[in-house]
């Protein structure tokens, strides 16, 4: 199974933000998508949970010779900044949305135990969502993703509001589950991206280029980072949250 970007075209008004972007992600990997500030890394994935429409060229889920329709179904968007129903509490979120997605779940587990997974402690479970911090939040958003398991997860800066204990427990979950998905993480912590990512794609200038992670030291991969993002034109601004 792979995710097969081609020349997708995206601007708003005059500002092009993706141009003739083209690249293909396979599953068992993690992919980290770098780029600078405004570079378009959310619209991209925008463009892939097709939250909004591209402009021109194709996205598409390709298993053996078939192509498979990106949906709700198959895509997860983990958001940087969480979008819950914040008038339910943890649990009836969660029971809800296991009741609402249950024939496209399998292993089904009980509410508690899924809460279990990212470490919602059981006094907590059953607050209001609104009086959650936002790494508990962001907690929830990333535990619908981990029960549905869709075929392609968006990582948009994740882990940045976790303990040092649940990121790492978070990481290993998105670690075994890389075997049978198509992962793709915005990141700008290169620790993350070294430690986790197979492979990295830079998006500068609208394109998208691959860089593999074989630098031995985190110095070294790090300037090597630095040196492609350093080419890329100042175009002015690029508003990505539309």
């Amino acid at each position: 199974m792979s995710l097969l970007v081609n020349n997708v075209k995206k601007a708003f008004d005059t500002k092009v933000v993706l141009d003739e972007a083209s690249f293909e992600f396979e599953k068992g990997k993690i992919y980290g998508v770098l780029g600078r500030n405004g570079a378009g890394k959310t619209t991209l994935f925008n463009c892939i949970s097709k939250n909004i429409e591209i402009d021109e060229g194709s996205i598409e889920l390709i298993e053996g010779e078939e192509s498979i329709d990106l949906n709700y179904k198959n895509v997860g968007f983990v958001y940087t900044i969480p979008v819950l129903p914040v008038f339910l509490t943890g649990y009836e979120f969660i029971k809800f949305f296991v009741e609402v997605n249950e024939e496209y779940i399998t292993d089904l587990k009980t509410i508690d135990e899924y809460l279990d997974m990212v470490d919602i402690k059981p006094e907590d479970r059953h607050k209001l969502i609104k009086g959650y911090s936002h790494g508990m939040q962001n907690k929830l958003q990333l535990l619908c993703t981990i029960i549905i398991k869709p075929a392609v997860i968006l990582l948009d800066e994740p882990l940045t509001s976790f303990d040092v204990v649940v990121a790492h427990e978070v990481k290993q979950l998105l670690l075994e589950l890389k075997k049978e998905h198509i992962i793709l993480m915005s990141t700008h912590i290169v620790q993350l991206a070294k430690d986790m990512c197979d492979e990295l794609v830079i998006l500068q200038n609208g394109k998208l280029t691959g860089m593999k992670n074989e630098s031995e030291s985190l110095e070294e991969f790090e300037a090597q980072l630095i040196d492609m993002l350093k080419e890329e034109q100042d175009n002015g601004e690029i508003k990505e949250d539309i």
